[in-house]
């Protein structure tokens, strides 16, 4: 076993990330602090062909020098829009036939591993502050909860992390 090389890895340039057909998710991270995070967010995106990014309230948008280390230059790739407030950015993309879960933890949230997509269906993930999460108005106009199920001590995760199980997770569903 060797490990391969990067000329040999066969990834897409801009254009044809582009061009490629997407994941149809869409990622929301409202109120997000954390450079780092967003950036990460980012890469784990281009990763899995997600169809957009909305940074909404606080979230800091490219270019940014601190997103960038983390993005690797996948805010080149990735479709981004900024919108100041994410109640706003939901009711629309619920008039526009998208279904918007928020990511947390609630009473009858659905566990991530049972959340069954529907194909030919476009869905939107919302994901909170570090501290604070979701915030609750954005929660009530939802479509619904999923939950990342957790058995430890601790009961939450980094902000990048829940993107990336939730994404990884999703874009299965949608491809295998």
């Amino acid at each position: 076993m060797r490990k391969l090389e990067n000329s040999e890895l066969e990834r897409k340039s801009i254009a044809d990330f582009k061009n490629s057909d997407k994941t149809p998710l869409i990622i929301i991270l409202d109120d997000v602090r954390s450079l780092n995070n967003i950036g990460s967010v980012f890469r784990t995106a281009d990763a899995f062909l997600i169809e957009k990014i909305y940074l909404c309230g606080i979230t800091a948008v490219p270019p940014n020098k601190e997103i960038h280390k983390t993005a690797l230059g996948a805010t080149d790739t990735v479709d981004w829009e900024y919108h100041e407030d994410v109640a706003t950015l939901i009711h629309k993309l619920k008039n526009d036939k998208v279904s918007v879960f928020a990511i947390e933890q609630v009473e009858n949230a659905i566990h991530l591993q049972n959340f069954s997509i529907v194909q030919n269906e476009k869905y939107a993930v919302v994901f909170g502050n570090e501290v604070f999460g979701v915030n609750q108005k954005a929660i009530e106009i939802c479509d619904g909860t999923i939950e990342i199920p957790q058995l430890g001590t601790k009961h939450s995760l980094n902000i990048a992390v829940s993107a990336g199980i939730v994404m990884w997770d999703l874009f299965k569903k949608f491809h295998y």
